[in-house]
C-alpha cells in the first residue's frame, strides 16, 4: 500500500508540474545561451561568418552522405539516379565550402543581395498596384530590402566578411529570445495552474476530518 501511494503521489500533479518546470527551465537555458552566442557573434563577425560557412559545409556534407545511403537503399525505385545525384552535389558543395569557405562566403552573399534586391523590388511594385490593407507594412518591407540588397551589393565583396556572420548571429540572437520567452511563459502557466488545483484542493482537505470524516461526523461509504 505505501508503495502504491507512493507512486501516486510520483505521478500526480505536483510531480507532472515540477517535470514540466525542469523542461521549460532548460528551454530557457538554451535561449540564454543562444542569446549570448548570437551577441559574441555580433560583436566578432569575422568569425562568425567564417563558423557559419563551416557549419553549412559540414551539414551539405552529412546530407549528401546521408542522401546517398537512402538512394542505395531505395535503387529498384526509379529515383535512384535522381538521388544519387542531388546527393553528390551536396557532397561536392559541402568539400568546396569546407575547402574555400571566403569564397562560398561571397558567394552567398551575393546571392543574399540578389534576393534582397528581387524581394524589395517585387513587394514594392505588389503593394503599389494592390493597395491592401497592408499597404503601408508591404511598401515599409519592400524599401527595406530594396535598400539592404544595395547596400550589400555596393561594398561586395569586401562585406561577405560580416554580412552572413550579421544574419547568422541575429538569427541565434532572436531565436535564444524566442525560447527564453517560451520558457519563462511556460513556467509562468505551470505555476499558475499548480496554484488553482492547490486552491481547489484545500477545500476539499477542510472538509474532511480525521479517518475520513467530513464535518457531519459521517464517514463516507468505502465502495467495496
Amino acid at each position: 500500500m505505501a508503495r502504491t501511494a507512493k507512486a501516486a503521489q510520483g505521478t500526480g500533479p505536483r510531480a507532472e508540474a515540477a517535470r514540466l518546470n525542469r523542461g521549460f527551465g532548460r528551454l530557457a537555458a538554451l535561449g540564454v545561451v543562444l542569446v549570448l552566442a548570437g551577441l559574441v557573434g555580433l560583436v566578432y563577425t569575422g568569425l562568425a561568418t567564417l563558423t557559419s560557412m563551416l557549419l553549412f559545409g559540414w551539414l551539405l556534407l552529412i546530407g549528401g552522405a546521408v542522401g546517398l545511403l537512402h538512394a542505395v537503399q531505395a535503387r529498384d525505385s526509379n529515383f535512384f539516379w535522381l538521388g544519387v545525384v542531388v546527393a553528390a552535389l551536396n557532397i561536392a558543395a559541402g568539400a568546396v565550402v569546407l575547402r574555400t569557405p571566403d569564397t562560398a562566403a561571397e558567394a552567398l552573399t551575393m546571392f543574399a543581395a540578389l534576393l534582397f534586391l528581387t524581394g524589395g523590388v517585387f513587394r514594392l511594385v505588389g503593394s503599389l498596384v494592390v493597395r491592401g490593407p497592408q499597404f503601408g507594412w508591404t511598401l515599409v518591407q519592400g524599401a527595406f530590402g530594396l535598400l539592404l540588397g544595395i547596400l550589400v551589393l555596393a561594398s561586395w565583396p569586401s562585406s561577405s566578411q560580416y554580412t552572413i556572420g550579421t544574419f547568422f548571429s541575429l538569427a541565434l540572437l532572436f531565436d535564444g529570445l524566442g525560447l527564453i520567452a517560451t520558457g519563462y511563459g511556460g513556467r509562468r502557466i505551470v505555476g499558475m495552474v499548480s496554484d488553482r488545483l492547490a486552491d481547489e484542493a484545500e477545500p476539499r482537505t477542510e472538509r474532511e476530518g480525521p479517518g475520513g470524516r467530513d464535518e457531519s461526523g459521517v464517514k463516507p461509504v468505502q465502495p467495496e
